[in-house]
């Protein structure tokens, strides 16, 4: 089998270019020389055949302990061995630093419309998890060093954004009890209210991640991403970066955001039903309609993080800048904060009380 691993050249000194999420250009650490996307795709187009177009001898090995197929790629820059496995659309070599961009894995079926380029680096990121300690007063002091980042990785995450219609109706039942007191007598009153909606709500590039490797959780909670700033996808973009392509298609993928358009669509139907009590769907036929499916790469950086022999994974959205994670928290800190709350406020209530009857 033979496979092609490509990388972007500067344009002035033939070093390998990387592109700068601060200055969205790309710039070269040798010659110091910066870019534009359009020069890039102007030099590229006109040397493609002595920078891209190159094959590369690729053997498929399989991992026989689970069963897992890895590719091996020769670096153009070193010509040493570059191992990735079948997901893996951008990586490095770990004997130069230089990004290898897989194309085959970006082609085809494979192939994003849209990318969103990186717009925060790698400082960025590190000063993000350095100020998580920021209003978590029980955050172990020790965990937010610098020191204790194992590793940070730029990955562009492989995306399914859907438009969705959403139509249907909702029926809902409830029941509102009242109870009144008149002379020796209790009196109860039960409404009971049936309710009955038809509609429909559409919905603008529901996001769903494409990988199985990263936690759904994670992924959602760095959201909303702003679509606005897609652009063409590029392997340009790549350089620096890992990448990855999916191994969720669209129709599985999809079962996720038919349900939360549908949740969302009935949390809307139930929240303008005004009758008073508590609703109860008696029958939903809301269903949900994809009109438009699109498959694109959106940044992410991935923080790994070793504490007391444990370690914790975050990720922060490489656009907006949203950090999410596990935090862990200081039980001793917590514990001492607590017992001091609590005599703190036992002795508010015996001042009161003493000048209660005092004052008595």
């Amino acid at each position: 089998m033979r496979s092609k691993a490509l990388d972007n050249k500067c344009p002035s000194c033939g070093a390998p270019i990387l592109y700068s999420a601060t200055t969205h250009n790309w710039k070269c650490d040798y010659c110091k020389s910066e870019f534009t996307l359009e020069e890039m795709q102007k030099y590229n187009k006109a040397s493609s055949a002595k920078n891209n177009d190159n094959t590369n001898e690729a053997k498929k090995v399989v991992k026989k302990d689970n069963n897992v197929n890895y590719v091996t790629y020769l670096c153009k820059n070193c010509n040493a061995e570059i191992i990735a496995d079948e997901n893996t659309a951008s990586t490095f070599c770990i004997y130069c630093g230089n990004t290898a961009i897989l194309k085959e894995k970006l082609s085809g079926e494979f192939a994003p419309s849209k990318i969103i380029p990186f717009k925060k680096d790698k400082k960025y990121a590190v000063e993000a998890f350095k100020g998580l300690k920021k209003g978590r007063p029980f955050i172990p002091k020790e965990f937010i060093s610098e020191k204790n980042i194992e590793k940070i990785t730029g990955v562009y995450i492989p995306f399914w954004l859907y438009s969705v219609l959403v139509k249907g109706g909702l029926k809902a039942k409830s029941t509102h009890v009242t109870s009144w007191r008149s002379g020796d007598y209790t009196y109860t009153k039960t409404d009971i209210y049936h309710m009955d909606s038809f509609g429909e709500m559409t919905f603008t590039r529901v996001p769903v991640d494409g990988s199985t490797r990263f936690e759904n959780d994670i992924m959602n909670s760095i959201e909303p991403f702003d679509y606005n700033e897609l652009e063409d996808y590029n392997h340009a973009y790549l350089s620096g970066f890992l990448a990855e392509k999916y191994d969720i298609n669209s129709d599985n993928a999809f079962e996720d955001a038919n349900k939360r358009t549908v949740k969302s669509t009935t949390d809307k139907m139930l929240h303008d039903m005004t009758a008073p009590g508590v609703k109860v769907i008696t029958e939903n036929t809301l269903a949900a309609n994809r009109t438009l499916t699109e498959y694109v790469l959106l940044p992410v950086w991935l923080v790994n993080i070793k504490y007391n022999g444990k370690y914790y994974l975050f990720a922060m959205n490489g656009q907006t800048g949203e950090f999410v994670g596990n935090i862990p928290i200081n039980v001793t800190k917590a514990v001492i904060s607590g017992i001091l709350m609590f005599i703190l406020v036992a002795a508010f209530i015996i001042f009161i009380c003493y000048l209660g009857f005092i004052g008595g």
